[in-house]
C-alpha cells in the first residue's frame, strides 16, 4: 500500500470525485520537488500514488489537488481552482490517509486513518 493515500469527496453532490489530478512533492534545500503524481479514480481515490515498499524521509510535503477541471467539467463555477495541503512526515515510516472534501466554493481536510 502506498504510503500516503488519499480520498476526495464532491459534498455538493454526494459522491467520489473522479477525475481529479494530483502531485506529490517534496520541500528539499527549498525548492518544491514533484515526487509522484496521478489521477482519482472513480472512488475518488489514487491507489497507487506510491510505489508499494518506498518510505518517504522525514520532512515537508504537499500535495496538490488540480480542481478547476473537474468543476468546469461539470459546467460548475469554483473559487478554489486547486488546493495545496501541506504537511510535515515523521519519516517513521507511518502510513498518512490525507481526505478532501470539497464544494464549488468550499474545502476541509484531516488526517485520516
Amino acid at each position: 500500500m502506498s504510503q500516503i493515500t488519499t480520498h476526495v469527496l464532491d459534498t455538493a453532490k454526494g459522491h467520489p470525485a473522479a477525475g481529479i489530478p494530483i502531485s506529490l512533492f517534496h520541500l528539499d534545500k527549498g525548492n518544491w520537488i514533484e515526487i509522484s503524481q496521478g489521477v482519482t479514480n472513480q472512488d475518488g481515490r489514487i491507489a497507487d500514488l506510491l510505489a508499494d515498499g518506498i518510505t518517504l524521509a522525514a520532512g515537508r510535503y504537499r500535495m496538490r489537488f488540480m480542481l478547476e477541471g473537474y468543476f468546469s467539467s461539470q459546467d460548475q463555477p469554483t473559487f478554489y481552482p486547486q488546493v495545496d495541503i501541506e504537511c510535515n512526515l515523521s519519516g517513521a515510516g507511518d502510513h498518512y490517509h490525507i481526505p478532501l472534501l470539497i464544494s464549488p466554493f468550499g474545502y476541509t481536510t484531516y488526517r485520516g486513518s
